[in-house]
């Protein structure tokens, strides 16, 4: 301190701490002059004691015009050493530095200064404080005070130019910094850090792409900021380095996809567009390096491709295309069950596209990959099945196309259809909206024969009797109805004289017992017309209830249709087929007369000649009905099923036990009858309870009600006049 003060008068240092600035330069001048003649007679000891003066008794100082006085005095030191300040650095800029957050804002505007004028005099030499100066200068650029403002603005300028003219600059420690400040969400400090990412961009001696991976995602972050200007630089610098990217012969493509797949889900749709389109080309430029990232890719697209911005779907829905063109192999990194777990996830989507989409993946993948995909098929399983609930009818039949590729191997097919059984059970509403797609899909992709034998196994064996019976009544009326099960039904026309068809006949018939109308229905299209008389004859007040009365409704209506034409042509020779009458009389006779289903089939039968076209006369009652002459059957002409479905036309043995049959369809109607009762008993004493604590008034009411716990053809009766008991 001694030899500082001996060598600075004290006037100088009185002047270096006054208010006015021209004192203060004046006296820096005198500093400057002091210092050079110092640097001429090479008495650096002298020279770093006068800068430590500056430093620890002004630029320290408690006072700000004496740090205004360091300031631009360690500025004038510098330009007095001019080629010989390299070696002082140390002791400069740091106090320099440590100014750019003083409190007052003019001291800030003087360190800004002084490093402009310090970084003239050495260029280069002071690159090694690059960072601290970096990291100032940005703390700068958002300064409340637009003179320090602009001032950090000159400064800035001066240090590109020299960084970019030096070969010392090093990027591997200055990318740290970078990374780290990318996050600062104020506006000119993200046009600072912009600006400087363009800067050194354009050196061709810094590789700035290959540490795009550390400053993308603060890129893509300023695509969303509120301010057009970084908007448009943040795209500007965006387009320039995949512009690059496209041109580079090496490229780290993974860790860039990790920070794209998060911006493709941001909520700014200028954002999402430009991460889409990056993937886009990473996607076609990549080639192997993605593959590991395929699933996240994918992760990425999907919700991309119902975007309601049309230059994002376009971009999404050309990448997904050329994603799944691309033929990866397992042994390659290509990881199967990542892929099918994104697919899986996205079937839950809101959106149709994005769900279509995925079934587009899962089915690709099991044509490609089949044996792996089979291997998660417990995890994707349930997911596709609670997809047949999906309100889209394409999503519907996109999940059943890979349903039925998954049920090519005989055990997922039965698992296929045990599973789906097992939903239409615990989902009424399933099977209501859906059941007739489902099945009548299934029946095409799968063959419809195979699809009923499986499904009539299943039901075969079901324990909850009433889903059982609802199950096959849906099954009958598909079958049918369904154009697409014509040949099933062609088939069954033959159970009599065909081994194939009686085969199938016997196959269903097992399950369709659960349902007295669906076995007559069967019974009737397999035109085994005698057992189909036998099970009518067999039913029982409780099987008349209003449920059947339903079936039977939609069984008079369907024989109006052109699925029965056959059977109604079958009635021009009433002396041939007279099981086909005694059965259609005996469904007559189950009707209400005042149905508009009795009226019809009353109708029918009413048509219905008095002679064959055979010559054949038939005795008529006064009604001008030809149904007097089943009854000399027994007396006559003895007409059996053990034949084809002629009624006795010809003696072909059809090998069908009917009377084991019967015998069948009794002990499965007779436990229906059990569990009917049971339900009626507990609902009695449900009922029973509530009475108890009626009101008296109620209880008087509820008197006068149809008693519910009668079986329903009871309440039926008591309800019309031509069923009364």
């Amino acid at each position: 301190m001694a030899d500082a003060l001996s060598i600075v008068s004290a006037a100088v240092l009185r002047n270096l701490s006054d208010k006015l600035y021209e004192k203060r330069k004046n006296a820096a001048l005198e500093v400057e002059g002091i210092v050079k003649q110092l640097a001429v007679a090479g008495d650096h000891d002298k020279i770093t004691a006068v800068i430590n003066l500056l430093v620890n008794e002004f630029t320290y100082s408690p006072q700000a015009n004496h740090r205004k006085g360091g300031l631009i005095g360690l500025a004038a030191a510098t330009v007095g050493l001019t080629s010989e300040a390299a070696q002082h650095l140390e002791q400069i800029v740091p106090p320099v530095l440590n100014s750019f957050s003083d409190q007052d804002s003019r001291v800030r505007y003087y360190a800004c200064e002084a490093l402009y004028n310090i970084a003239k005099v050495v260029r280069g030499d002071f690159i090694v404080f690059f960072n601290q100066i970096f990291d100032a200068l940005c703390k700068l650029s958002a300064d409340s005070d637009s003179n320090v403002q602009s001032a950090a603005h000159l400064l800035d300028r001066l240090v590109k130019d020299i960084v970019t003219e030096s070969d010392q600059f090093s990027i591997e420690e200055f990318i740290p910094l970078l990374r780290e400040r990318m996050n600062v969400l104020h506006p000119y400090v993200r046009q600072f850090l912009v600006g400087w990412i363009t800067v050194l961009d354009s050196v061709p001696d810094i590789d700035m792409l290959g540490f795009l991976p550390d400053f993308l995602d603060g890129l893509f972050s300023m695509l969303s900021d509120s301010s057009h200007e970084i908007r448009q630089q943040a795209d500007s610098a965006l387009s320039e380095f995949l512009q690059e990217i496209k041109n580079s012969p090496s490229v780290d493509y993974g860790r860039m996809a990790e920070i794209l797949v998060q911006r493709a889900a941001s909520q700014d749709e200028f954002t999402r567009l430009t991460s889409i389109t990056w993937i886009n080309e990473f996607v076609k430029l990549g080639g192997d390096q993605l593959v590991p990232y395929y699933a996240d890719i994918l992760g990425a697209i999907l919700p991309c491709v119902p975007d309601k911005e049309e230059k994002i779907r376009v971009v999404a829905r050309e990448t997904n295309e050329e994603l799944c063109a691309i033929k990866a192999d397992p042994a390659e990194g290509f990881d199967v069950g990542s892929i099918l777990s994104v697919a899986r996830r996205h079937l839950s989507s809101e959106w149709e596209a994005t769900r279509i989409e995925a079934l587009h993946w899962i089915y690709n993948l099991l044509n490609r990959h089949r044996t792996e995909v089979l291997s998660f098929l417990n995890d994707v399983f349930d997911t596709l099945l609670k997809a047949l609930s999906d309100p889209s009818d394409e999503v519907v039949l996109l999940v059943l196309e890979v349903h039925a590729c998954i049920a090519k191997d005989p055990q997922h097919f039965r698992q296929l259809l045990v599973f789906l059984v097992h939903n239409f059970r615990i989902d009424n509403s399933l099977l209501e909206r859906r059941g007739a797609l489902i099945i009548r899909r299934l029946c095409v992709l799968l063959d419809g024969e195979r699809v009923y034998r499986e499904l009539s196994t299943i039901l075969e064996g079901e324990s909850d009797l009433d889903f059982a019976c609802i199950m096959v009544q849906a099954l009958n009326l598909i079958l049918l109805t369904s154009s697409e099960l014509s040949d099933l039904r062609d088939l069954l026309k033959q159970s009599l004289v065909n081994a194939a068809g009686k085969d199938l006949f016997l196959s269903l018939y097992a399950s369709w017992c659960h349902s007295p109308m669906a076995i007559i229905s069967l019974c009737l299209l397999a035109q085994t017309h005698q057992h189909a008389s036998s099970v009518i004859q067999s039913l029982v007040e409780e099987d008349i209830n209003v449920k059947f009365l339903a079936q039977l409704d939609k069984l008079i209506h369907l024989l109006e249709t052109p699925t029965f034409a056959y059977l109604r042509l079958q009635l021009l020779e009433p002396g041939r087929y007279i099981w086909l009458l005694k059965a259609l009389y005996g469904l007559l006779m189950l009707l209400p007369q005042q149905s508009a289903a009795f009226k019809i089939l009353r109708t029918r039968l009413k048509t219905v000649p008095s002679y064959s076209f055979s010559g054949e006369k038939l005795r008529r009652t006064s009604s001008g009905s030809p149904y007097s002459q089943i009854n000399d059957i027994g007396s006559g002409q003895q007409i059996s099923e053990d034949c084809d479905g002629n009624d006795g036309s010809q003696n072909v043995h059809s090998g069908i036990n009917f009377s084991s049959r019967l015998q069948q369809f009794d002990q499965i109607q007779q436990q229906h009858r059990l569990h009917a009762k049971t339900q009626a008993q507990s609902h009695y004493s449900s009922t029973s309870s509530a009475k108890e604590v009626q009101r008296p008034d109620e209880s008087k009411r509820s008197s006068t009600a149809v008693d519910m716990s009668l079986p329903p053809s009871r309440s039926l009766r008591r309800g019309s006049g031509q069923l009364k008991l």
